[in-house]
């Protein structure tokens, strides 16, 4: 193939591994292998969301302050929307292998320069390593499977891409209780942060290898048994079309998706950032206060809901299409906030039922998002379409925290204490819900002039889409 050939001639003769012609599955290779491939990937970035946990020992080793700790997970998280938005295309064009890497040498390498950074007390080293250089690998890495599983699994996209990304989602899970027996063996001073992110480094290095070698992606052609693009074209905003990247920035369809997206995990990382001092405050008034090993315990319970609603959710829109299950997210999300700020300190059950499930919608919109692409632009670039969307989840990575704290901070200057701190924050999200939710409504099928031709030379590595045309 020409395209391939033209990769190839970028690559040493080590790296030819990684040419995406390496990578087309032989025949008779089960499609089923690719979950786990990319389940390698997104399980170790998912450790982000376990950055608290070196919080309070860099603190004390390194005398920063609570906001300068907080640095390496910021930054990394804007990198992560950053890579994703602008290393899209190329990881359509390279494929996942390449992709995978990469994901793999910067998020490793981020551990490693972060444990120089404590060993030598260069902090800015700990900033530039786990948040520049391993939130590329965050973004690339979080990416990297999405079009591939779903050209393995077009007849199953949400379950798909729910499987892996609910690996982001609970990587934290494994990462959490790992990296605090680490620091209890090694010690909590600089030596040992330093020693346990350089162990971090090495073993996430040789875990995600894993996928590196064992992802595939499907030959032209090839389709599920059984199953047909028209088949799936029945259901209303699913297209056997394709639209570049280039051109799906310019429709209102991205657009709405991007306001989606962005309402759905700003309400959700709201609850997420604070939720274990949010749970203390709204019920110190009362007769059963919440101590602090139940906080933790509260999170962690979040954390669940955050992973099962992404496979749980996700694959539920198989079955009843992504716009219905954006309104349940967007919807009964608004509602649940809703009641947490009617109930106040009433009803510690239903804060911790509504939350659960606010957090799990939370999840859902991360895992359902790639299918509504696919659905809307079809399998062409998707991934690169995904990567420009996810500039939605670093706006709201800042808005959500923002809101929370800010409001907290406000009222708590003001007097007030208990619920009374977050009732306004609630009905912020409240609104911004009702808003994704008023989005989502307007979202319709792509006009024709977006689509690529269906005619002429096709691209090199383009799938077939329909039977008999390449896309």
């Amino acid at each position: 193939m020409p395209g391939d050939d033209g990769l190839r001639s970028r690559f040493p003769i080590s790296f030819r591994f990684l040419d995406r012609s390496r990578t087309v599955a032989p025949p008779g290779w089960s499609r089923w292998l690719v979950p786990p491939a990319a389940l390698s990937v997104h399980l170790a970035i998912g450790q982000a969301y376990a950055w608290s946990v070196f919080k309070p020992p860099l603190e004390s080793a390194l005398g920063l302050s609570g906001t300068a700790s907080a640095l390496p997970f910021q930054l990394g998280i804007v990198m992560l929307g950053l890579s994703a938005a602008f290393g899209g295309t190329l990881v359509e064009r390279n494929g996942p292998r390449w992709a995978m890497f990469v994901s793999m040498t910067c998020f490793s390498s981020g551990f490693l320069l972060s444990a120089l950074g404590v060993a030598t007390r260069q902090y800015w080293l700990v900033v530039l390593g786990y948040g520049f250089v391993g939130g590329i690998g965050l973004g690339i890495g979080y990416i990297s499977p999405v079009s591939t599983l779903i050209k393995w699994f077009p007849d199953r996209p949400g379950m798909a891409t729910g499987i892996a990304i609910m690996g982001f989602g609970g990587g934290a899970l494994i990462a959490s209780p790992w990296s605090a027996a680490m620091l209890e063996s090694f010690g909590a001073g600089a030596g040992g942060i330093a020693t346990t992110f350089l162990v971090h480094g090495v073993i996430y290095a040789l875990f995600m290898s894993m996928g590196v070698l064992l992802v595939r992606v499907p030959p032209d052609g090839w389709l599920p048994r059984g199953w047909t693009p028209a088949r799936a074209a029945v259901r209303p905003l699913v297209t056997t079309a394709d639209v570049s990247a280039r051109n799906a920035i310019r429709t209102p369809q991205f657009w709405c998706l991007w306001v989606v997206l962005c309402c759905n995990v700003t309400a959700g990382i709201g609850i997420l950032e604070k939720a274990a001092p949010m749970i203390r405050d709204f019920f110190a008034g009362t007769a059963t206060p919440v101590a602090a090993g139940a906080a933790a315990g509260f999170v962690a319970l979040l954390s669940l809901a955050n992973m099962t609603g992404r496979i749980v959710w996700s694959s539920t829109s198989d079955l009843i299409g992504r716009k219905n299950v954006y309104r349940l997210y967007l919807g009964a999300g608004a509602l649940l906030y809703l009641a947490i700020a009617l109930a106040g300190d009433a009803s510690k059950p239903l804060f911790i039922v509504a939350a659960l499930g606010i957090l799990s919608f939370y999840g859902g919109g991360f895992a359902t998002v790639p299918a509504y692409l696919k659905d809307l632009f079809g399998t062409y670039q998707v991934g690169a379409i995904h990567g420009r969307l996810l500039t939605a989840w670093s706006t709201a990575g800042v808005l959500g925290p923002l809101i929370v704290n800010a409001v907290a901070d406000a009222q708590e200057a003001a007097g007030r204490s208990g619920p009374a701190l977050y009732t306004t924050s609630l009905y912020i999200m409240i609104a911004l819900l009702v808003g994704g939710f008023t989005a989502n409504e307007l979202i319709r099928p792509v006009h024709p002039r977006f689509h690529e031709p269906a005619a002429g030379a096709p691209a090199a590595g383009r799938p077939l889409t329909t039977e008999g045309r390449q896309s």
